[in-house]
């Protein structure tokens, strides 16, 4: 376990390829890269750690040092004082990104940069002395801004040189042309730092500032990088687009070694983020002999659905594809191409795990497609899950069948289709509107469309919206039957919730199930595994006698279990799912400590699987450094789980695979984070807000009486009423051979937006 402060007080495609890199620990040093050199990508830290910290902080400086490759580049904005002093920001405007103007509120002025007239607070408009009180602070409203009170001071160059102390350094001059105006010379600056500062790259947007510095630099020791801004942006020394420039690559080698260019110059996207052809360009750079270098990555920002909002898939686009490399990447999140680089290049599906961990899906690969499809279900076994899940409801004809609720309104478009005025509440299960499975036939509930879950909406996070109504529900038996002939699923998890009010209403699920299994053949097999569970110890008992695996979720987070309570849970289960919380409490998205749940459960011999995962940044705490693998990699190797469960298991799978599991040490960017690390980065007054403490799991939480028996309803005309269960029919096994392999070419022929 690695402890932040310490360390800086030092301090729906899946492309698949791999990597060498000087890293710590790293041993795949002899694998040919498709970069220029043949080198592994660089790893450039855009103003430190600056998606988490203040950008160019001395926090955010230690921290990209310490969680990223040995080899890792620290990048520089420069901008110039009055007085000539080279700082570390990263706009011209200090008040992006610092409390100037809290200091010197009548110091606001105007001017006009390359043409644009701009207000604020500017450097040149200072003394590097009159900056001592300014404090920098993060720019970036939508990240947190817990670390803004620590006095975290202004850096020169010399400062980031000497204290940070960076394997490589990276001088952006951004603006020559507006400094020049004001009789201040960055060239001036930069040649005289380069007799005592081994400056590594230095990029300009500038023609004219590059060609005015390169017979002062020897490219073995400096590379110079030319900076493509917007494609309709206009380069102030020649008055050409930046597009136009990209077609005359022969012109920008002759002052040149290498071009830096936002990441859609190489993978486009269109106006709906998906991702179109990549261009030639990085092939076309290298044939030039540039090195080409990729920015704009951030793993809080929404980026192409293709990538299912992985931030490891994407970086793997630009290195790992098959056809090129680029040289290295600009990020604000170094750790995530640190392990990208060095854990998750070059693997292959079938290599073998290097951590033992059961991939349970929630919904199939719900992430993806509606959940609970066909479509779902086979994007998740071709994405390397271990277990499919079936939340069973009940149809009104007695037909069981997976959907993650019985309200169809949340899964479905019932709401626009010709059942929508029949809704209904139901108090006993706190639902005020609903139209139920209960209340459709099989028949009526397979004519609705799946709706695709979007969890994280109140952010704007969609998911794969050209899929947003795309598969087939499926019914329990046809779902058993798919899994059983998926040759990469080794068995199934059956989810019951609600049997007792089903069963005061004549649906007798528990029934239902045993019998959709035993027609499947699930009952004379252990070829797979089939896991029961449910939230409720009365179902899970009416399942003792069978061979299955009983497994109890515990739905509410809790800080401690008790003796008793874990004595109990073993007399009606063999396994437990728990919540993320229950294992690192949080307190405003912020972990506060780690509990011993996951000990106590293991040490009575009952394995622990912890649900739910999901890629959206918003669902992880800010430890995880919105990295959905740095997650996953908390709770396997900080904690110790046996399982998670997932809706997106090809992102847990791919973390099995990655070899830095296999190293006799673990890089910092795969070992666990401190819980409550981050906290000893915030000054007092900024840290979270003390909340009560989650609950203890009693004896009493987890008894409850036995399910009532099946009441015997007569059935009622109507789809508003609750009808009787009859009989499941005999056919009522639609022949699952023709769904799943026709939804297969469905799903490949979806999978070409990927």
């Amino acid at each position: 376990m690695w402890n932040l402060r310490s360390l800086s007080c030092l301090l729906l495609l899946c492309f698949s390829v791999t990597t060498t890199v000087a890293a710590q620990s790293t041993n795949n040093a002899t694998t040919k890269w498709l970069t220029l050199n043949g080198d592994a990508p660089l790893v450039i830290a855009r103003g430190g750690f600056s998606g988490l910290f203040p950008d160019s902080s001395y926090d955010a400086y230690m921290v990209a040092m310490e969680t990223s490759l040995a080899n890792v580049i620290a990048w520089c904005d420069v901008q110039l004082t009055k007085d000539g002093v080279g700082i570390c920001l990263p706009d011209l405007k200090l008040d992006n990104a610092s409390d100037i103007d809290v200091y010197f509120k009548n110091k606001k002025s105007k001017y006009s940069v390359n043409g644009v007239p701009m207000q604020g607070w500017f450097s040149i408009d200072f003394n590097f002395k009159d900056l001592a009180p300014v404090t920098l602070r993060q720019g970036v409203f939508s990240r947190t801004p817990k670390f803004d009170g620590t006095q975290q001071k202004i850096l020169t160059v010399l400062d980031v040189v000497g204290k940070v102390k960076p394997p490589g350094l990276w001088l952006n001059i951004q603006h020559d042309t507006f400094f020049s105006q004001h009789n201040l010379s960055m060239r001036s600056f930069i040649i005289s730092l380069s007799r005592s500062v081994i400056v590594n790259y230095i990029s300009s947007p500038e023609v004219d500032f590059l060609k005015s510095i390169v017979s002062r630099f020897n490219p073995r020791v400096t590379k110079l990088v030319f900076r493509f801004l917007g494609h309709d942006d206009i380069e102030p020394s020649t008055n050409q687009t930046y597009g136009s420039l990209l077609k005359n690559l022969t012109f920008i080698k002759t002052f040149a070694s290498g071009i830096l260019v936002p990441k859609s110059y190489i993978w486009p996207v269109d106006n709906s983020l998906y991702l179109q052809p990549h261009t030639s360009l990085v092939l076309d750079a290298h044939k030039e002999g540039l090195q080409i270098f990729a920015s704009e990555f951030v793993n809080d920002i929404p980026f192409a659905y293709n990538y299912s909002y992985d931030p490891a898939t994407e970086y793997l686009s630009f290195i790992d594809n098959g056809d090129f490399s680029v040289d290295g990447v600009l990020s604000d999140f170094p750790i995530t191409p640190s392990a990208t680089i060095d854990c998750f290049t070059h693997l292959g599906k079938n290599d073998k795990p290097q951590a033992k961990l059961l991939i349970i899906t929630s919904e199939g690969a719900s992430g993806d497609y509606p959940g609970c499809t066909d479509l779902a279900y086979t994007k998740a076994a071709m994405d390397g899950a271990d277990v499919l899940d079936c939340p069973v409801q009940m149809a009104k004809d007695g037909i069981p069948f997976c959907l993650g609720s019985m309200n169809l309104i949340d899964k479905t478009t019932v709401a626009q289709s010709s059942f929508g005025n029949i809704g209904s509440a139901v108090p006993e299960l706190n639902i005020t509107n609903g139209i139920f499975t209960f209340n459709l036939t099989w028949d009526e509930i397979k004519s609705l469309k799946p709706a695709i879950s979007n969890p994280w909406s109140e952010f704007r996070l969609y998911r794969n919206p050209k899929a947003r109504n795309d598969g087939r529900f499926v019914s329990l038996v046809d779902f058993l039957t798919y899994a059983k002939n998926a040759t990469t699923v080794s068995g199934v998890m059956i989810s019951i919730e609600n049997a007792a009010y089903l069963a005061k209403h004549g649906f007798g699920v528990t029934a239902a199930v045993l019998e959709a299994l035993s027609k499947a053949a699930y009952n004379n097999q252990t070829a797979k595994k089939v896991m029961i569970q449910s939230t409720d110890s009365s179902v899970l008992k009416e399942f003792k006698k069978s061979q299955y695996e009983l497994v109890y979720r515990v739905a509410d987070d809790i800080s401690d279990i008790e003796s008793s309570t874990i004595s109990e849970i073993k007399s009606f289960a063999s396994s437990v799912i728990v919540t993320k919380k229950s294992v690192f409490p949080s307190e405003e998205q912020f972990l506060i400590g780690q509990t011993d749940v996951v000990q106590k459960l293991q040490s009575s011999n009952l394995p622990v699987y912890i649900g739910l995962f999901n890629n959206e940044f918003v669902s992880q705490a800010w430890d995880f450094f919105s990295d959905s693998s740095v997650e996953i990699n908390n709770y396997i190797a900080g904690a110790g789980i046996d399982g998670v469960i997932t809706e997106f298991p090809g992102t847990a799978a791919r973390y099995r695979r990655n070899r830095c599991l296999g190293y006799k040490e673990r890089p910092l960017y795969l070992s666990p984070v401190e819980p409550g690390g981050l906290l000893q980065f915030m000054a007092p007054q900024l840290l979270p807000a003390a909340e009560a403490p989650n609950p203890i799991l009693t004896e009493s939480d987890v008894v409850e009486p036995p399910l009532p028996p099946v009441a015997k309803i007569t059935p009622t005309a109507g789809n508003e009423s609750i009808a009787a269960a009859p009989a499941p029919p005999s056919g009522q096994s639609s022949v699952v051979a023709g769904v799943f392999i026709s939804c297969v070419a469905i799903l490949l022929a979806n999978l070409l937006i990927f």
